[in-house]
């Protein structure tokens, strides 16, 4: 492993930032779910359907050990989604909630987008500020 391999060390506001952000756009994954399907948006609610989510999202932060990149989409955000689809489901069907096949995909599109979409936009505008900073 050389220097460049090693990450600096990262605030850690910024990882708690990181973390942050991923459990809102769980919770509002699992609001704009039950919106969509006119059931309560009640805080138990909204609970039961973000718990497995944030579950599953954790787990990808900690295989993924997020707090060296927390907003690098390789592999932060991939191991945040999966996780999240992954062991979500798993805890979905272990509740007895349901992993009807349409819910799994549109689960695994709109969490790849909120998950690695946010850090690959982060990624872009830091790429730019540097740019524009060099030039």
């Amino acid at each position: 492993m050389t220097t460049t391999d090693v990450p600096a060390r990262i605030a850690p506001a910024r990882i708690a930032l990181a973390a942050v952000v991923d459990a809102v756009l769980i919770v509002a994954f699992a609001i704009a779910g039950r919106s969509s399907h006119t059931e309560t948006l009640d805080a138990a609610e909204i609970w039961a359907t973000a718990w497995p989510f944030l579950v599953g999202g954790a787990a990808g932060w900690l295989a993924a050990r997020a707090w060296r990149r927390p907003t690098a989409p390789w592999p932060t955000g991939v191991a945040a989604w999966v996780g999240a689809v992954a062991i979500g489901m798993l805890l979905r069907a272990a509740s007895g909630q349901g992993t009807a096949v349409p819910f799994v995909i549109v689960a695994t599109l709109t969490l790849a987008m909120l998950l690695v979409g946010w850090r690959a936009v982060a990624a872009l505008v830091t790429r730019q500020r540097a740019r524009r900073a060099a030039g």
